[in-house]
């Protein structure tokens, strides 16, 4: 069982894999944090978007979680509109544009 609320019956077969993906991190931590983000936007996501989220999920789980936590600085390569929006679906509030 994963957690997951989202169906992937009606997701193309690159949606299937990164919600799979996004679910199965390898720390459970990471899971619930990735997987309820994928669950809320997957459906939703654009090509760029798509392309966005397969990046971050190919952060390691431990740098991925020190960026959510504040824990860490976010190297310029890692910051981007996705990474925002996935700090943000976390904290409840609206992502923030960078200038």
């Amino acid at each position: 069982m994963t957690g997951s609320t989202l169906s992937s019956d009606g997701l193309d077969v690159r949606r299937r894999k990164l919600l799979f993906r996004a679910w199965h991190r390898g720390t459970r931590e990471m899971d619930l944090i990735m997987g309820r983000f994928a669950d809320a936007h997957m459906a939703q996501f654009n090509e760029q978007e798509l392309e966005e989220f397969e990046r971050l999920t190919e952060v390691p789980d431990p740098d991925l979680l020190a960026f959510i936590t504040g824990a860490g600085d976010v190297p310029p390569d890692c910051d981007s509109a996705m990474l925002r929006r996935f700090w943000a679906f976390h904290r409840g509030v609206e992502p923030e544009a960078r200038s």
